[in-house]
């Protein structure tokens, strides 16, 4: 019937589109609950459009509502339940679209929500917002009613048991049911045609209001884009009004107990339960079912001899399995936790159901403290989505209370009835013992990697929800996920993982590895355990593991009709766990769900909260964001550690270019005119200057291009690159523009070179834009060319290619975390080309970087170097107006520059306007307002917003990622080719230094003293102790063989201890292998050897060549893994003898050295620079092992 006054008079106060839409969805409620839903999706969508058109998001006709929903959500900070509510909308009135077979029941909660979301865009956009009162919600009258009765009650009956034919109630409910669908369908029938006059009549206005809206619509795009551009400041200034407004409408959001069990029905039902708080309920008969899940309401119970009513318990089928605590939103709804765990107390057992308890293989309930609990699961929600900032009041709070030790948790959603299922069933106790039982047997591990399995499992069985393990890259994460996984699986402790990736080519390396890995007996555990991989549609629930993007699972969960349930994974593996670094990575192969690196950050984050599972970090670069979620490392393994242990390879001293340009700052004068390329048209424009701008050499290939400096650097890289050999070198470029100049100039200083013995495909481009990068990438790892690569940050992370020897700098690198994962790329050890260092060609000074890369600890945010001036000037009693000057100085380039960008950079612009937002001043206003107010205000000003120096910094480092840049013609050439000793600026300084060094910690470090007194009974963890002393104060064993080398033009590979005996005691400097190789032959001179017994002698001279120490622990391990052998088998095979013939390899060194200490041997070159070997030559040779082979064999290098 239709209702005298509509639930949405108060819409007519705006463009009548809305009121028409609503007062439809009402009007045909009656007749057509489809339609009424229907009706309010499109009525969400105008309400969309209108508030993005408004915000100046562009969109069109083909824009899906989810995305729009998404990009206003970025743009406003939508209250979380104002998100929901758009979505709920969407999401029914979809259903309804292509279902049609929607009740009235639904259509009226429909109704109910769309009036909630509609006063909040009234509170928002109405004229006497602030005053509205809209009274309360005028329910329809629902012909559906009776049928809906008797419906329950035929269910009640069903749920009995009773037999068909002997329920004679039961037979005659039916037949009412029957004869209620037909009194139904003719009512319906009739409104039908009653209205469908006048419906025709509304609908050919609502198609004119429609075609009105939509020009409005575009009108006010067209509007605010010239504005935009012409007026920024007063642009900006509407849109704080909006965000102002919306936050105004946000804090008067309240959801009354009804909508809070409507919504609360809603994630229910999309959970997978039946639910219906005011149908399905204790008082209307509702009873357990087999084969169905229901959400029984208002459930009574005693406790203490009082009476209380449950507000939902869930039963799988016939068990009573939870308790849900609804509560009203503004209600503290984390503490309301301990009472559903008192109603799971008092709960009783009846006749029909089943007890949880039986499932588990125990005899009665769970029982601690006294107190027996009937029921394992409580929660307590009040409807509100999921905020971290509000965790305590939103959300839905999880406990599991068999034991208590497992502490509440929030969570984003309800457990489907299979994931709770799941979760009472599974025997996670004999799962954990069986882990505990298996051994190691054929996964192959190293031994460091072993340690980082046990310490997640040991976390795990601790009952930590997160853990993080940091390893240096190249150090194989990827076989610790593999081993997770298989041994996850095999013992049963997981039944369903995800392996997140950061993108497309590391998940398909990740998944390469996974498949190839060995596992008992060479089986393999994608056949094993399904693998699946990289795909949107994840239904299918035999698959065991799944591997998946970021940004693949953010839409496959956040722009998806039907998301996946919060239990569908129990296990979570986040590979490179750091996921990007924010400013410093351009986003690649089309992660353009997201606009910028903060919002990829925030979604990251919902999305690792979002599954209800153990979820593993694995990183080589852990940041602080990533310790705060998932907790400080359960397990380290450094880059040092890993050179130190011979697993991955170190760099020789970088080489520096230096030119005219990069020696002094770049001047453009105020009132002359530049050429800038501008990013988004690729138009070059002319430009007058303003005033002055002046820029260090950070800017060149960023915000300013110089072809004659590239061609400077270019020239004297093809001096240094081979593009005919098998080394492959990798080039970081500033920009997909940069790496093409790069490539034209390589190409043709190649060609003038090697004329047409070049070949072009030695060079190519690899980055996001190029065509087929994965071909690309492909190619560079197998076939001969590529093998100079340059790219920008497509190959900065997770693309392993051992052939890399050389890395070019051609961009500056401000981060410490892009820079680890740009130098592991080439610290892969490669049998193929007989690695053992990497070179570094850098023009712009990255190797002030390198020396922080020692250990691996959270990093804060970095701070500007005004930042302790800004501490003093807002502590100061008195502020300093010097220094307040001093601050504005810094400011002020930064904020015009940025200011001028942004009516270019739409991404500049929103952090600009985000600013003004924070700041309560336009950012472009920010000087003029501090020095109208004074130093003191200005002090406050400044103290009361804490991020200032964060939000500056920010900026900044946006500009230097610019929309554009400008085009200098300045001429530029080489000034200087150095070798780069750390802070030592000769290889002389470097082994005066390392000397005075060895003196000091002498005094200090046991092990350093044995390998200078006793060398021989040096232990592998002492050698390992003395590697890391000695990396973390700068003296590498590379850096002191490459400094000895370039003052006595030879090369001696004599091992750490060699040069620290000789640098301290001026003892010979000889190589190790012929240490070794002299020590065999006083072995084969210890009895007649057979051949066989030969053979051993010399594989093992050859182990001990590569492991420069000597152990039966290593040695045994080596013969276990490659043999199946032991130390005790080779033991026999040679006679019994083998301590004998392990204490013989032992006396390489003479251990009472009588020599006078004297200085090292010195011969100073003529010219040092033009001693500097090129990249053609290998500059060490180390003899490949026949163990390091066999390992190679097992455990392909990750």
């Amino acid at each position: 019937m239709n209702q005298p006054v509509s639930n949405f008079e108060f819409l007519k106060e705006h463009d009548p589109i809305f009121f028409e839409l609503a007062r439809s969805a009402e009007q045909v409620f009656a007749s057509d609950p489809n339609t009424t839903l229907i009706k309010l999706r499109q009525l969400g969508e105008a309400f969309a459009q209108d508030i993005a058109a408004r915000c100046g998001i562009a969109f069109d006709d083909l824009t899906p509502q989810a995305d729009l929903i998404h990009q206003i959500d970025r743009e406003l900070r939508l209250d979380p339940t104002i998100r929901n509510l758009f979505h709920t909308i969407r999401v029914e009135g979809n259903k309804a679209t292509h279902e049609f077979k929607t009740d009235h029941k639904e259509a009226l909660n429909g109704l109910k929500l769309a009036r909630s979301l509609a006063i909040w865009y009234h509170q928002s956009f109405g004229k006497a917002s602030g005053d509205f009162n809209p009274g309360t919600f005028i329910t329809p009258e629902d012909p559906s009613q009776k049928l809906r009765e008797l419906q329950n009650k035929i269910s009640q009956l069903n749920a009995k048991k009773e037999k068909f034919e002997d329920n004679q109630q039961l037979i005659d409910l039916l037949k009412k049911e029957k004869q209620e669908y037909a009194q139904l369908a003719e009512q319906m029938d009739k409104e039908a045609q009653t209205l469908a006059q006048q419906l025709k009549t509304q609908e050919n206005t609502l198609q004119k209001q429609r075609e009105s809206f939509e020009t409005h619509i575009k009108l006010l795009q067209l509007e605010l884009t010239e504005q935009a551009k012409n007026n920024p400041q007063n642009s900006s200034q509407q849109q704080l009004v909006i965000s102002e407004k919306v936050k105004e409408a946000n804090k008067q959001i309240f959801l009354t107990e009804e909508l809070v069990r409507l919504i609360i029905d809603q994630q229910l039902v999309d959970a997978g339960w039946m639910a219906d708080s005011l149908e399905l309920t204790w008082d209307n008969g509702t009873l357990p079912e087999e084969g169905k899940y229901k959400a029984i309401a208002n459930y009574p119970l005693f406790y203490q001899g009082n009476a209380f009513y449950a507000d939902y318990i869930l039963f799988y089928e016939l068990i009573p399995i939870a308790i849900i605590e609804a509560k009203c939103e503004n209600i503290n709804v984390a503490e309301k936790i301990r009472q559903a765990k008192t109603y799971a107390e008092s709960f009783k057992i009846e006749p029909l159901m089943q007890a949880p308890w039986l499932l588990t293989n125990r005899t009665k309930p769970w029982h601690y403290h006294n107190t027996s609990y009937n029921i394992p699961f409580v929660y307590s929600s009040n409807g509100r989505p999921y905020n971290n900032q509000l965790e305590e009041k939103s959300g839905t709070w999880f406990r599991d209370i068999r034991e208590p030790s497992n502490l509440s948790i929030a969570l984003q959603h309800f457990h489907s009835p299979e994931g709770l299922y799941n979760k009472l069933t599974h025997d996670k106790v004999t799962a954990e013992q069986a882990l505990q039982l298996d051994n190691f047997s054929g996964l192959f591990l190293r031994d460091y990697q072993q340690k980082a399995v046990l310490a997640i499992e040991n976390a795990l069985s601790n009952n930590h929800n997160n853990c993080l393990v940091a390893m240096a890259t190249g150090t194989g994460k990827t076989f610790v996920i593999n081993a997770l996984i298989y041994r996850f699986l095999k013992t049963k402790r997981f039944n369903r993982i995800l392996v997140l990736v950061d993108h497309t080519a590391l998940g398909l390396q990740t998944k390469d590895l996974l498949i190839k890995a060995p596992q008992d007996q060479q089986t393999i555990l994608a056949k094993l355990y399904k693998l699946e991989t990289l795909n949107y549609q994840l239904d299918d629930l035999e698959k065991h593991v799944q591997l998946a993007t970021v940004q693949q699972m953010i839409k496959a969960i956040f722009a998806s009709d039907s998301p996946l349930p919060i239990d569908y994974f129990d296990c979570v593996i986040i590979d490179e766990a750091h996921s990007g670094y924010a400013l410093e990575q351009e986003f690649i192969e089309g992660e353009l769900a997201t606009r910028n690196s903060e919002q990829y950050l925030k979604e990251y984050q919902q999305l690792l909260n979002y599954f209800d599972a153990f979820k593993v970090g694995l990183t080589a670069t852990p940041v602080k964001r990533t310790t705060d979620f998932f907790n400080l490392p359960v397990y380290q393994y450094s880059y040092r550690e890993a050179i130190a242990d011979g697993y991955l390879i170190d760099y020789e001293p970088p080489i520096i270019y230096k030119t005219k340009l990069t020696e002094q700052p770049l001047c453009f004068n105020k009132g002359s005119t530049i050429q800038i390329i501008n990013a988004i048209t690729g138009d070059i424009e002319e430009v007058t200057l303003e005033d002055d701008l002046i820029a260090d050499a950070n800017a060149l290939n960023r915000s300013i291009l110089n072809k004659h400096f590239n061609e400077v650097i270019c020239q004297q890289l093809v001096n240094e690159l081979n593009p005919f050999g098998q080394e492959k070198t990798l080039i970081f470029c500033a920009s997909d523009l940069h790496a093409d100049m790069v490539k034209n100039l390589l190409d043709n200083a190649f060609t003038n070179l090697y004329e047409n013995s070049y070949d072009q495909l030695a060079v190519a481009k690899i980055t996001a834009n190029s065509y087929n990068p994965e071909e690309l990438i492909d190619r560079f790892k197998t076939a001969q060319y590529p093998n100079i690569a340059i790219t920008v940050d497509f190959l900065a992370t997770a693309i392993d290619v051992p052939q890399v020897c050389n890395l070019v700098f051609l961009r500056a690198i401000n981060s410490r975390i892009l820079l680890e994962q740009m130098l592991a790329r080439a610290s892969l050890p490669c049998e193929s080309v007989q690695k053992a260092s990497f070179r570094i060609y850098d023009a712009f000074n990255t190797h002030n970087l390198l020396t922080s890369i020692t250990q691996m600890e959270p990093m804060p945010a970095p701070e500007l170097p005004l930042a302790s001036l800004l501490q003093q000037f807002i502590d100061n009693r008195q502020p300093n107006g010097e220094q307040l000057q001093t601050i504005l100085d810094h400011c002020i380039p930064i904020l015009r520059r940025a200011n001028y960008q942004a009516q270019q950079d739409a991404f500049l612009k929103a952090k600009l306007d985000s600013l003004t937002s924070s700041w309560g001043v336009a950012p472009q206003n920010l000087t003029t307002y501090l020095q109208s107010i004074g130093t003191k205000k200005a002090a406050d000003f400044l103290k009361n917003r804490k991020n200032f120096i964060q939000d500056i910094q920010a900026i900044n480092q946006q500009l230097d990622s610019s929309r554009y840049q400008i085009i200098s013609d300045t001429p530029d050439q080489l000034t200087h080719r150095l070798l780069c000793y750390g802070n030592y600026s000769s290889p002389e300084d470097l082994l005066d230094a390392c000397k005075a060094f060895i003196t000091e910690q002498r005094q200090h470090s046991k092990s350093l003293n044995k390998s200078i007194e006793k060398p021989n009974q040096v232990t592998r963890v002492e050698l390992k102790e003395i590697k890391l002393l000695f990396d973390h104060a700068g003296f590498t064993e590379l850096n002191l063989q490459i400094a000895w080398r370039n003052i006595n033009h030879r090369v001696v590979n004599a091992g750490l201890i060699g040069f620290i005996r000789h640098i301290s005691l001026g003892e010979p400097l000889i190589s190790f292998e012929d240490r070794v190789n002299k020590t065999l032959q006083e072995v084969q001179a210890m009895n007649t050897w057979t051949p066989i017994q030969r053979q051993w002698l010399d594989r093992m001279a050859e182990h001990f060549i590569e492991q420069e120490i000597l152990d039966k622990k290593q040695l045994n391990n080596e013969l276990k893994q490659r043999y199946n052998s032991s130390i005790e088998k080779l033991d026999t095979l040679l006679n019994n003898q083998l301590n004998s013939v392990i204490s013989t390899f032992k006396t390489l060194w003479v251990e009472k050295v009588v020599v006078t200490p004297q200085e090292p041997e010195i011969q100073a070159p003529e010219e040092t620079i033009k001693e500097q070997p090129t990249s053609l030559t290998p500059i060490i040779t180390k003899k490949i092992s026949f163990f390091q082979r066999i390992r190679n064999l097992i455990q392909p290098k990750p």
